[in-house]
């Protein structure tokens, strides 16, 4: 399964923004996705996880983003709303088997690019 991550730029804080990732070249409807992030000098920090009954967030996104899936498309965008100069990072999107939720990277075989959002204050 190949990932592809689009839909970042620059917001100034309290804006939104509205990532996708197109998954391609295998069966994504059987695999639970997830959106991570890594900004400059830190680690890769879980965002949310989507399954088929369970949608889970960071406590730091929590009320501001929200994850969506469209299966027929084999899409799964993150909704990011009331942008903060904080979430300023390289998103991922990610994806695994099992539908359990997991929020570790550890945890997700399926990578993409990643595609940078910057927010201004």
């Amino acid at each position: 399964v190949q990932l592809q991550a689009s839909g970042g730029g620059l917001v100034q804080a309290g804006g939104s923004l509205r990532l996708s990732c197109a998954a391609s070249g295998g069966s994504f409807s059987s695999l639970t996705p997830g959106w991570f992030r890594q900004a400059p000098g830190k680690e890769r920090e879980f965002v949310g996880t989507i399954s088929r009954s369970v949608t889970y967030y960071a406590d730091s996104v929590k009320g501001r983003f929200t994850m969506s899936r469209d299966y027929a498309q084999n899409m799964v965008y993150l909704q990011m709303n009331s942008l903060k100069p904080e979430d300023t990072a390289v998103y991922y999107c990610a994806a695994r088997n099992g539908g359990m939720v997991m929020t570790s990277t550890n945890e997700y075989k399926y990578w993409g690019q990643g595609t940078q959002v910057t927010v201004s204050s």
